[in-house]
């Protein structure tokens, strides 16, 4: 459901240059519990001034980025094609990178931090990328990453809320310890 102009709220300006980027990654087709949880995380993580990075289309990713616009925040699309205008309506920013599946890496590399809400095998593979950098990863309703043994897998941390994920995001991103 594309909203009209007027629906959408004004652009925010400009972050900080040395403002958290964090990505919200999820499935493509969330169902409207997943998209409310993404627009909350995107809202929450805008309202302590970082950018939302996401990958600009729809489901989550239209959730994250709508919720950054709601919280005062910027967001941006890295998107797989090469035409900016398949970006979601919310976002501030969009790059069209061409780069179809691959962009996962993009995304990962462009944030700080990524929070993983639902899952989808492209929510799976950023987690993986996060991993592989050494960057934190929290999953909010999706996900849960287990050893053969079935132990958690260290690095990715499970979040009951979008509260409780960015807080503990940006608590990693500041070198705190969180359980």
């Amino acid at each position: 459901m594309t909203p009209s102009p007027s629906e959408i709220p004004s652009v925010p300006s400009a972050p900080a240059p040395a403002a958290p980027h964090i990505a919200v990654v999820g499935p493509a087709d969330a169902d409207p519990e997943l998209y409310e949880l993404a627009r909350e995380t995107g809202r929450l993580i805008a309202l302590r001034g970082a950018v939302v990075v996401c990958g600009g289309l729809g489901g989550v990713m239209e959730a994250a980025a709508r919720g950054a616009r709601e919280g005062g925040g910027a967001s941006l699309g890295i998107l797989p094609g090469e035409d900016r205008g398949t970006a979601n309506p919310y976002l501030t920013m969009a790059v069209a990178s061409g780069l179809g599946e691959l962009r996962n890496g993009l995304l990962v590399s462009t944030a700080d931090a990524v929070v993983a809400v639902g899952g989808s095998w492209g929510t799976l593979s950023e987690l993986a990328l996060a991993l592989r950098s050494g960057k934190p990863a929290i999953c909010i309703a999706g996900w849960s990453v287990v050893d053969r043994g079935g132990a958690p897998v260290d690095g990715v941390a499970g979040a009951a809320s979008p509260a409780e994920a960015v807080a503990a995001i940006f608590a990693r991103l500041a070198g705190a310890a969180v359980a």
